[in-house]
């Protein structure tokens, strides 16, 4: 916007046209020095708000930096709590692994605990089955109890330890020998009646009466 002040030619051009001129001209001054002083009001204005920018634009500049560093210490957190969830997150598995091992051992534990009741239900089956036989044999049991003595239990450890051999022994020797008895005793048989006729044949001999009757008092005699 073009202030109202005159210049050179128009101070020429009004007195070239005359003291009516000149007096409008002079009537202007007031005027023009009125704008003038306005004129340093708004730069004085001016200059308050660009100063008020300045200090606005200082804070705004220390703001932006204290933000950065809150954003600085935001992402350090940040960075620090993703850590943790890492952590985290590998504990949990491990958690997990754990459980799912838990799991393991209780599902085998539970199997176990089955076999056992199965066997406790057949164990109490057996003892209801056994306890007629067994309440008959306790005063057999208690009276063996009573005159067993320690040695004799050794003496039965000895014997059942000997057990294997002996066995060894009838089934290789003994064993044989009985097999063979159904064949042997016919033989003896027949040795017994040839033994028989021959004591029979040396009676009819003369003089063997005598010394066998010699021989039987020297057997007496001894």
């Amino acid at each position: 916007m073009r202030l109202p002040v005159p210049g050179p030619r128009d101070v020429l051009s009004a007195l070239e046209r005359g003291g009516e001129q000149v007096e409008a001209l002079l009537g202007a001054v007031p005027r023009v020095l009125s704008l003038l002083d306005q004129a340093e009001a708004l730069v004085a204005r001016a200059a308050g708000i660009v100063d008020r920018v300045d200090a606005v634009a200082d804070a705004a500049t220390a703001e932006v930096v204290r933000v950065g560093a809150v954003v600085d210490a935001a992402t350090a957190e940040v960075v620090r709590v993703g850590a943790v969830v890492d952590a985290a997150t590998a504990e949990v598995a491990r958690v997990g692994g754990v459980v799912d091992a838990a799991a393991t051992q209780i599902g085998r534990a539970d199997a176990v605990l089955g076999d056992v009741g199965v066997q406790v239900g057949r164990a109490a089956v057996l003892i209801d089955l056994l306890e007629p036989s067994l309440t008959t044999l306790e005063p057999t049991l208690r009276t063996l109890a009573d005159t067993t003595h320690p040695e004799e239990v050794a003496a039965l450890v000895t014997l059942i330890d000997h057990l294997p051999a002996v066995t060894l022994q009838v089934e290789r020797d003994i064993l044989p020998v009985m097999a063979s008895l159904g064949s042997v005793a016919p033989d003896l048989h027949e040795l017994l009646d040839v033994s028989r006729e021959l004591n029979e044949i040396l009676g009819k001999i003369p003089g063997i009466g005598r010394l066998k009757r010699r021989v039987e008092e020297e057997d007496d005699g001894e």
